[in-house]
């Protein structure tokens, strides 16, 4: 299989070969931090005069809309996702059902199975297994999960690697039956192809509870995660390197199947940004993290045309050489308003070796709490910046979350539109 040859196609192709496409290419969807909460795709799809049909939850932890092929087209969408099997509650998309979310009409998978507590709060549970503990819970007031941590006790010296290496197998052949599905319908769209296979996620904090596992063992608190990567880290050492290798064979047998069909593989969505700060320093990130990330990618760059696409929210200035060295192509979601991340100096410093794949307008203050114009004005600016020479996908910041207003969305696609000098 290879890419599509449409005009969407060609225009992501070049942008990632650091050239002047024809437009700025736009995503929405095609990953799960690049996409649109259940709320706000059934806003735009009133708001485009579609079709009013309930739209489906197809990320239930962070509930995030499908975006069809109709509202794709009025949005000026240029990718289009292939997902894995497995949602972030470990079961399937698929026999669709009704849920009334909060008064909206959506349609979930057929194990999304959920309690409500006495004060309203939302409790989902793993494979959609309800005799297992809950593995997430959605609070009253809020509009997506969050992980319960279910640590058992640790008991030091037994401590076993193969713990945290339970949701780290050889890819079935169902799951590959999927993917192969997956990425024909993706090319009958003719949109760019952007993958997540999963497996080679190097200590997501999302991924290290299991909330996709009934009875997750080894080191599954966060914090006692985020603690062993300083005082177990021969053990972490382990697990990394049994996952390489185990993640390697699994794209060996994908790529296989669908050859060079994707543009983009999502390859690792772990953080090591705050606000403010980071996580740990870029010598620690070296010493732990990119001998594995550069084993992935340069299996990736000697095997395939894929790009490598890295996501990591928060000021990560002080990785970007680092991540180039791992051999990443790609950097998401571009936190502007974290500290170090001024966008004309990350273009002027990194533009020639980076795809900026986002950054193209705040979601935690301007595009929910800002007005149209001043959506507008940023979005324009962040285009300025970014366009040039290529090496810019528009995303916003992360996901677009529920209660942004449907006129700042519209005000963000029709600046870009604006830019591209196209008609809104």
């Amino acid at each position: 299989m290879q890419p599509p040859s449409s005009a969407s196609a060609k225009r992501v192709a070049a942008a990632l070969s650091h050239q002047p496409p024809d437009r700025i290419p736009i995503d929405l969807g095609s990953t799960a931090v690049t996409g649109i909460h259940v709320t706000a795709v059934a806003a735009l799809r009133q708001h485009y005069g579609l079709p009013q049909q309930p739209v489906k939850v197809h990320e239930p932890y962070q509930m995030l809309g499908w975006i069809a092929e109709d509202l794709a087209a009025a949005l000026g969408i240029d990718t289009v996702p292939v997902l894995p099997r497995d949602n972030m509650f470990g079961f399937p998309n698929e026999n669709w059902k009704p849920w009334s979310f909060r008064g909206l009409e959506v349609l979930v998978p057929e194990k999304f199975r959920i309690q409500t507590e006495p004060d309203g709060a939302f409790l989902i549970f793993p494979k959609g297994d309800t005799s297992a503990p809950p593995s997430g819970r959605m609070p009253v007031g809020s509009a997506f999960f969050d992980t319960i941590i279910r640590q058992p006790p640790i008991d030091e010296d037994h401590l076993n690697v193969e713990d945290n290496l339970e949701e780290f197998s050889a890819i079935t052949p169902q799951d590959l039956d999927h993917i192969e599905h997956s990425v024909a319908a993706a090319q009958a769209t003719n949109r760019a192809i952007v993958a997540t296979f999963g497996g080679t996620a190097f200590g997501d904090i999302a991924l290290v509870p299991g909330p996709f596992m009934t009875n997750p063992k080894g080191i599954r608190d966060v914090t006692e995660w985020y603690i062993s990567t300083k005082s177990r880290r021969p053990y972490v050492h382990k697990i990394f390197e049994r996952q390489c290798e185990i993640g390697i064979a699994n794209l060996a047998r994908i790529h296989q199947r669908i050859g060079n069909a994707p543009q983009a593989v999502f390859v690792c969505g772990t953080d090591f940004g705050t606000q403010t700060s980071s996580f740990c320093s870029d010598a620690t990130f070296r010493e732990l993290w990119l001998p594995y990330y550069k084993q992935v990618n340069d299996w990736i760059h000697s095997n395939t045309t894929w790009k490598s696409f890295k996501h990591s929210c928060g000021s990560v200035v002080r990785f970007l050489d680092s991540f180039i060295d791992a051999g990443f192509d790609i950097l998401n979601p571009v936190q502007c308003s974290a500290a170090g991340m001024d966008p004309a100096s990350l273009k002027s410093k990194y533009g020639d070796r980076l795809t900026f794949w986002g950054g193209g307008v705040d979601t935690q203050k301007t595009l929910p709490f800002g007005t149209p114009q001043q959506v507008r004005e940023e979005v324009l600016t962040r285009c300025d910046i970014f366009a040039p020479n290529g090496g810019f996908v528009f995303n916003t910041v992360h996901n677009i979350q529920a209660g942004t207003p449907v006129e700042n969305i519209v005000a963000m696609i029709n600046a870009v539109k604006e830019w591209n000098g196209e008609k809104p």
